[in-house]
């Protein structure tokens, strides 16, 4: 019997076209067997991480109407060439007429307001956000002013020595950037002004902050009475160990000291309580903090999220903190009294570093690790680097590597005329060879090629040996006068 024919199969409705994907740029195949869990969680992070920025910038908005705004850089001419990274002077003030009579009586802020100011730093924070440099400048640093108008008397100045302090008195924010510019070369970017009841607000918002003192601290003009141990000092009690002076016979220059150790306190207690990474955490901390201080017109949202963004992975080890070397103590000046005089060519080592973008603390190693000696300073060699690979970014490595160390990298890595150096060079001209020696010294494994004419600055040629540096070191010993120390160094834990 015939088999009846088969009904034709029912047609199927078109799918709508989809739309091409992007193709998938190429990269290493995927590992098999990865649990369906752990890409989620790892996508999952990548969005808030990508989010983040947004969010911050939500939760952050509308903060500018709190900063209280002075413009500290109006009309001012002949400033100093700004440099890499930036430069903010932090100047804390008195404001203790803000502060509640209870507080004034527990915390021995009796008296009246000084209108001065009562510490001023300069922050530098690297180009590449991973390093911050604080200097201390001591405020009865013997300074002298630039053309100014004096505000409280109107009388007009053509410049006049006075206590560094001082400048603010007679002319604000303004004259205090145009002194201290004056002073170190450093163009100022930013002006903060923190009083002490920001001060306080601060330290509450984290928490408290946690100092070690191997000495009992007692001060009878602030109040301030800690055994030695750790401690976890709170707003009022955090005011006074940064106020104290009179707990030894270094005075001003030891309460400098506290206020660094303070500080490296306070970035430990900000990055391992994930302050950074938490927008509304971020936000209550720069509520209080912004709630009373002064700031130029420059410095608001934009700038908060942007160092917000950048420091997530800071740590008191990303700091540095040192006091401008001092030459004279006890300097007399007739009409100003007894000041501190700073060491001019110390000095003027120090704020080079700031301008160009360097270290401290150059050459300086991390705890534990030995350093080799060498016969020049790395920051007085300068360098340029060339790529001699065909790898990408060799340069940069090596130039950062360079610069990390201390020695004054130009910064512009090239590539060399011929990209197959199997071995990294030192090229160098004869009469420079104890500078080559030394930077030979940080660049294991290589090569001192001797060229005439060459001139001062040194040339690096890196090869494909190249691994790392190694941390090298002066020969002659540091001076214990403007001694630069890292913030893991200070906070609780370290010696």
């Amino acid at each position: 019997m015939p088999t009846p024919p088969r009904s034709p199969a029912p047609r199927r409705r078109p799918r709508p076209a989809r739309p091409a994907r992007p193709a998938r740029p190429p990269g290493p195949p995927a590992r098999r067997g990865k649990p369906r869990w752990a890409v989620r969680v790892v996508t999952g992070l990548s969005v808030v991480v990508l989010a983040s920025a947004g969010i911050g910038h939500a939760v952050l908005s509308g903060l500018d109407s709190d900063i209280a705004r002075v413009d500290a850089f109006k009309d001012m001419k002949n400033r100093p060439r700004g440099g890499h990274g930036m430069n903010v002077l932090l100047v804390g003030t008195d404001g203790r007429d803000r502060i509640s009579r209870a507080e004034r009586d527990r915390y021995r802020l009796g008296g009246a307001p000084c209108h001065c100011t009562d510490t001023m730093m300069m922050v530098h924070i690297s180009a590449d956000r991973e390093r911050a440099s604080v200097i201390s400048l001591p405020r009865d640093s013997f300074a002298v002013t630039p053309a100014h108008t004096d505000r409280t008397t109107g009388k007009r100045h053509g410049g006049h020595p006075l206590k560094l302090n001082a400048a603010y008195a007679e002319g604000g924010p303004q004259l205090t950037v145009r002194t201290v510019e004056s002073m170190t070369r450093v163009k100022i970017d930013h002006y903060l002004e923190v009083d002490f009841t920001s001060f306080m607000r601060t330290v509450d918002v984290l928490g408290g902050v946690e100092i070690c003192t191997a000495q009992p601290l007692k001060d009878r003009y602030t109040g301030l009475d800690l055994p030695a141990g750790t401690h976890e000092l709170k707003g009022g009690q955090a005011l006074q160990y940064v106020r104290s002076r009179h707990l030894d016979g270094a005075s001003d220059l030891s309460r400098m000291k506290r206020q660094q150790r303070f500080m490296a306190a306070l970035i430990d207690r900000a990055t391992s309580s994930g302050i950074l990474l938490n927008p509304m955490k971020f936000r209550d901390v720069t509520r209080a903090v912004l709630g009373s201080v002064r700031a130029d017109r420059g410095f608001g949202t934009q700038e908060l999220l942007a160092l917000g963004r950048a420091m997530r992975t800071f740590s008191p080890s990303s700091s540095e903190f040192t006091t401008v070397p001092i030459a004279k103590m006890g300097h007399a000046v007739k009409g100003v009294g007894s000041t501190l005089k700073w060491d001019a060519a110390a000095s003027e080592r120090l704020f080079a570093a700031v301008r160009e973008d360097r270290p401290l603390a150059a050459g300086r190693p991390p705890r534990g690790t030995p350093a080799e000696p060498v016969p020049v300073d790395p920051r007085q060699i300068r360098v340029q680097v060339e790529n001699g690979t065909a790898t990408a970014g060799l340069g940069r490595r090596v130039d950062r590597a360079l610069r990390g160390l201390g020695f004054r990298t130009t910064g512009m890595p090239s590539n060399a005329a011929a990209l197959s150096a199997e071995r990294t060079v030192v090229v160098h001209d004869p009469r420079w060879d104890r500078s080559a020696k030394s930077l030979a010294a940080a660049l294991p494994g290589s090569e001192l090629r001797p060229v005439k004419g060459r001139g001062a600055t040194l040339k690096v040629i890196a090869g494909a040996d190249f691994t790392g540096v190694r941390r090298v070191r002066p020969q002659e010993p540091e001076q214990r006068n403007g001694t630069v120390v890292r913030g893991d160094e200070v906070v609780c834990g370290k010696p």
